[in-house]
Order: structure tokens, then C-alpha cells, then sequence
């Protein structure tokens, strides 16, 4: 019996040892495991292993229960981490395992009414999340030449802002307010009265017991319905307080992609930054302003821009609040917030002691999209209000001590004449909602002249 021609067999042998190469896919890669040498505070220093900047590594104790935590710098060989949960168990010498897994958040309408904590898991009790997709947990830079411009106004249901701090579809501002002065409330308010097709509201580094006060008592079933909650509070550590920040931020952005207008509620930016600053000066960054690291500085554009209009028809309009600690507007957290948001509305520790509500100082207030999205009716009237209501607060003090004369001055004859209705229209109650149009009506129908 002939035997066959190796030459001839050749051409199958590598069909077939190609077919069976493309079964078995690439090869792994091999696991590099490396080990905990050092930890201070929430700072986890590795030795033996490599990961990028925000890759996923779990550390394994002894009693083999592994803790997530996430690369955030290096120097030479040494790997710094953070943990994302409770550091217990750890020893010297512990395994360092990199996952290799990719940053990604549950998004879609099955979270509507959920309420979720910074890794995306919920915290309601009430079952998984039917989440239909998942995203990048840091998104994706957006061109700014393909952002379509702000042109139309967002009802907020709160008289004053859409009267006098009108906000436009895809506007980004800030709520400046210290402690005590109503913020909550506020937000509330925007959350059940908004005119958007979905609101995100984060909670970040905010007291644990708020947040059950916030979703129960402020929002209640009606601002659940359509909104999603999410919650990192104070006990959390400081790179599960970022996170939560993102994860908020993602799931707008999903809506946003659907072509919805989505209202993002941030509490707070100011908690936010703080996170960045423990987790900068945990890994020797040097400290600048206040003990804020530069990469807090950087932190906050690279979440704000993420907001705003996009192309496909969505929006995410943001409302970012920022602690003016112990009322110092100049806070460093502040200046760098106003100097990247679209305006600002400042919350007045003399109007909420006074019982004065929402607590708007709408001299100190500033929109700067209102200018494109309002007609020059509205524009003026709103001129006229600023005009009346801050020539009267320059002389109050003349006024209560009974230094004022009617008939001196026409135009504070008039402020003092105006000054009740003024105040009446600047408060509205909890469980009040005042839309776009009725705003802008009462705000003309209280300028306008006797008679008509």
C-alpha cells in the first residue's frame, strides 16, 4: 500500500489546524498577581503587578474575601489604590489581582424610580435593576462644535427661576447655598415640577439619613415616577462618592441618547471635590488652595462638560449645588464652579431666616442663557423687577428708621409701593407648582400700569 504524499496532506493539515486555532480563540494572557505592601489610611500600595490609572483590581485577604478597589496613581513599581468598599481582613502581603474589567453602569427606563448606589446597585430593596443597557461609567468627550446651542427654555415649576433666572434645555447651573437655607426642598420642588421627560438626582457625601428624608418626604411617589435616584453618602469611601457622581452622570447621558430632555440634579459638587482632595493628598499630591490638590480643580469641568445638549435631539440640563462653607461665595470650590457653569442661583441665609421661600437672592442670581431663550417682553420685565427690587434693598435701611420721604425720589416712591408684591411673587410653597407661561404672566401682570 502506497503511502500518502506528505507534500499533498499539508494543504489540510493547516486548514484544519486553522479552523481549530479560530475554536479556541486568542490565548489568555497570563495572571500576574502581585501583593500588598503597605497601606495608610484608605491607601493601598501594591508591588509585583500592573494595571492602568482606573483599572479594577481585587485585593484577597486570608480568609480569601476579596475587597474591590481601584488603581488611582503609581510611582516606579508601586501601585496606589483605593478601595470602593470596607477595607477588613487585609494583611501584609496579600494578593493583588488585576480583573481587567471595564467600568460600566446599568442604564435604561427600568430604573425609573430606583434608587441605586455608586457601583449601580440598588438600595431600595426592591429586586435587581432591569437595566437594558450598559455604559461606560466615564462617557465620552463630546466636540464642541457638535453641540447644538441652548434656544429653548425648561420649566422648572418654581416661579422665580423661570420668571427671573429663565433656564434653557441643556443649561448648566449652580445652586450656591449653605447649610440650612432650603437647598433640599428646592431641589425637590424642581425634581415633581420640572417640565423634563426624566430627572437624575445624586446624593453625594450628603448625611445617610437624608437621603430615605430626600426620596420618602421631598420627592415622594409622584417625583419618583419618573426619576432615578442616586446615592453615595458621607460613609462612603471618597472614590465611591465620585463614582456615584458619574453614575448619575451616565445614566443621563443614556436618556439623553434616547432623545429625551433629562434634568440633573447634583447634591453635591462641593462633596465631590472634597472626595477628589482626600483621594489626591492620600496619594501625595501637593495641596494648593484651601488643601485642594489641582486634580479637584480638574476634576470638576471633566464632569460638568458632560452635561448640555447633544446631537440626536436630547439634553441633560444640570443643576449643580455648591456649599459656600460657613457663606463665603469666595470658597475656591465655588470661584471654579462659577467660572465653568452657565449661571448661578444663590440661596440668601437672611431671606430663609426671615421665612422667606425658595430663599432666592436674585440680585446675586444670574442666568446667562436667558438672553437667547426669552422674547424682549420678558427680558424687560425681568429688568424691571432687578431694578425695583434692588433699589429698595440699597435703602431699607433709611426706609426703617424712618429716614425715607415720599415724593423725594418717584422711582423709590415706586420700589417701596411694589416692594410687597415683589416679595409675594419671589415666595411660592412646597406643594406649589407655577409653570413657564403662568410665570412670565405674572411676572407682566405685576409690572404692568395701574389700569391695564
Amino acid at each position: 500500500m502506497a503511502r500518502p504524499d506528505p507534500a499533498a496532506l499539508a494543504p489540510r493539515w493547516r486548514e484544519a489546524l486553522a479552523a481549530r486555532r479560530a475554536r479556541l480563540g486568542p490565548p489568555p494572557r497570563p495572571l500576574v498577581q502581585g501583593r500588598l505592601v503597605r497601606m495608610v489610611g484608605l491607601t493601598l500600595e501594591a508591588v509585583g503587578c500592573e494595571a492602568p490609572v482606573g483599572g479594577r483590581c481585587e485585593v484577597v485577604g486570608r480568609d480569601g474575601t476579596p475587597v474591590e478597589a481601584e488603581v488611582v496613581g503609581f510611582a516606579g513599581e508601586r501601585l496606589f489604590l483605593m478601595p470602593t468598599g470596607e477595607l477588613r481582613g487585609l494583611t501584609p502581603g496579600a494578593r493583588v489581582v488585576p480583573t481587567g474589567a471595564r467600568l460600566t453602569v446599568p442604564a435604561g427606563r427600568g430604573l425609573l424610580g430606583r434608587v441605586i448606589d455608586g457601583a449601580g446597585r440598588p438600595l431600595d430593596g426592591r429586586g435587581p435593576l432591569a437595566a437594558e443597557a450598559r455604559v461606560p461609567l466615564m462617557g465620552r468627550a463630546i466636540n464642541p462644535m457638535a453641540r447644538p446651542p441652548i434656544r429653548e427654555p425648561l420649566d422648572v415649576g418654581v416661579r422665580a427661576i423661570n420668571a427671573l433666572l429663565t433656564v434653557g434645555r441643556g443649561q448648566r447651573l449652580g445652586l450656591f447655598a449653605g447649610s440650612g437655607v432650603g437647598k433640599s426642598v428646592l431641589l425637590g420642588m424642581m425634581t415633581r415640577y420640572t417640565g423634563a421627560d426624566v430627572t437624575v438626582v445624586a446624593l453625594i457625601g450628603e448625611r445617610g439619613r437624608e437621603v430615605k428624608e430626600f426620596v420618602e418626604g421631598i420627592l415622594g411617589p409622584e417625583g419618583m415616577r419618573r426619576a432615578v435616584v442616586v446615592a453615595t453618602p458621607a460613609d462612603h469611601p471618597p472614590l465611591m462618592r465620585l463614582h456615584g457622581a458619574w453614575v448619575a452622570t451616565a445614566v443621563a447621558e443614556w436618556f439623553r441618547d434616547q432623545g429625551l430632555d433629562v434634568l440633573l440634579l447634583m447634591d453635591s459638587l462641593t462633596r465631590f471635590a472634597q472626595a477628589q482632595r482626600e483621594i489626591g493628598l492620600a496619594i501625595g499630591e501637593p495641596p494648593a488652595t484651601k488643601g485642594y490638590p489641582p486634580s479637584a480643580f480638574a476634576r470638576l469641568p471633566q464632569l460638568v462638560e458632560r452635561a448640555g445638549n447633544a446631537e440626536g435631539g436630547g439634553s441633560i440640563t444640570a443643576f449643580y449645588t455648591v456649599l459656600t462653607e460657613g457663606d463665603d461665595a469666595n470658597d475656591p470650590v465655588a470661584d471654579a464652579a462659577r467660572a465653568i457653569l452657565d449661571g448661578h442661583v444663590v440661596l440668601s441665609r437672611e431671606l430663609a431666616e426671615a421665612g422667606h421661600y425658595p430663599a432666592i437672592d436674585v440680585e446675586a442670581s444670574i442666568s446667562r442663557a436667558m438672553t437667547e431663550i426669552t422674547d424682549a417682553g420678558h427680558r424687560e420685565a425681568a429688568r424691571r423687577f432687578r431694578e425695583l427690587y434692588s433699589l429698595y434693598r440699597r435703602n431699607r435701611d433709611l426706609i426703617s428708621v424712618g429716614a425715607y420721604e415720599r415724593g423725594n425720589d418717584p422711582r423709590l416712591d415706586e420700589a417701596v409701593d411694589a416692594h410687597p408684591r415683589l416679595l409675594a411673587f419671589l415666595r411660592q410653597a412646597q406643594e406649589e407648582r407655577v409653570g413657564f407661561a403662568e410665570s412670565v404672566r405674572a411676572l407682566r401682570d405685576l409690572l404692568a400700569p395701574p389700569g391695564e
